[in-house]
């Protein structure tokens, strides 16, 4: 089993302040621009900041090698393009998705739902063959709760928004990325690796932009900042934080690390963008954190249990 390595916490622990932190730079520019102009241009961004440290790499270690070498690292790059562009893909679903869901709920609520994916991930491995350990459904029933007091509360199903809905959407995306990262991640180069899928998704993006919306450069002007922001480093830096960072830790550590980004989602809302959250929301933020932290240490649940049922019988 793979162990855990400091420099793998502190990459995903960096991953997951700087996805928490976007939240609000997302809710910031979503003021000027409208989901699709905001997500392809930020993914786009995301390439750009990569693009050129890859082509100097590449020109620095082609150097050393020899042109038999250098053939076989270009066959082996190929080998991620299909890999990078199904990532690419599902990025594009899920971050429109999230990008969408702005305009109608807070940056702290959309942060904790789409943390949910914690949540989603090992159901979503039932459907290739993964084992779920019993205190996941608990856990699940957990989240459902915890949702329930985030989104609905004593309003009923009526306390349910659109933003509520489509962020709930999007952290399934975000659980098949994950899934798929876990699937592809010994392919080849986890920076190229990367690279490919912020230029598919940010393409796809661009075009549904042209489609459905009129981009206005000096809407986008305005955006600027936030969209440097979440560009720069929660693209091209995060995601590829992310990549990097699962190399080197256990995924129970990974994914308990990754969903901090809900508690820093929170916290930058209420510091940049004076959001609050109702008694009832708050309730459900921590229910429903507790489950994601439960939902990572399920095997060693069992595991223990079935120690010491051995034990007793013994």
């Amino acid at each position: 089993m793979k162990k855990t390595q400091l420099k793998g916490v502190l990459i995903l622990l960096l991953t997951a302040f700087i996805w928490g932190s976007s939240f609000a730079a997302q809710s910031i520019g979503m003021e000027n621009v409208p989901a699709f102009t905001f997500n392809g241009i930020r993914t786009l961004m995301g390439a750009a900041v990569l693009l050129p440290y890859i082509l100097i790499r590449d020109a620095v270690q082609n150097k050393k090698l020899s042109p038999d070498q250098i053939r076989q690292k270009k066959l082996e790059n190929k080998k991620i393009l299909l890999p990078g562009a199904i990532l690419g893909v599902i990025l594009c679903v899920a971050g429109n998705l999230q990008q969408a869901a702005f305009p109608y709920t807070s940056s702290g609520k959309i942060a904790f739902i789409t943390a949910f994916y914690m949540i989603f991930v090992p159901v979503f491995g039932l459907v290739i063959g993964k084992r779920v350990q019993w205190p996941t459904w608990i856990c699940v029933l957990l989240g459902i709760a915890g949702l329930y007091c985030l989104c609905i509360g004593p309003n009923g199903f009526t306390g349910v928004n659109k933003g509520d809905l489509l962020s709930f959407f999007c952290s399934m995306g975000f659980a098949v990325h994950i899934l798929a990262i876990e699937k592809f991640i010994g392919r080849g180069d986890a920076i190229r690796m990367s690279c490919v899928q912020f230029l598919v998704s940010g393409t796809i993006t661009v075009i549904l932009m042209f489609i459905f919306e009129r981009p206005d450069p000096s809407a986008i002007r305005a955006a600027i900042l936030p969209l440097l922001y979440s560009g720069v480093l929660s693209c091209g830096l995060a995601y590829t934080f992310q990549i990097v960072g699962q190399k080197y830790t256990e995924s129970t550590v990974a994914s308990l690390l990754m969903c901090m980004e809900s508690v820093f989602g929170v916290l930058t809302g209420a510091v940049v963008l004076h959001e609050r959250l109702t008694g009832v929301e708050i309730i459900g933020c921590v229910v429903m954190f507790a489950a994601m932290i439960l939902s990572q240490f399920s095997g060693q649940i069992v595991s223990g249990l079935r120690r010491r049922g051995s034990a007793c019988t013994g």
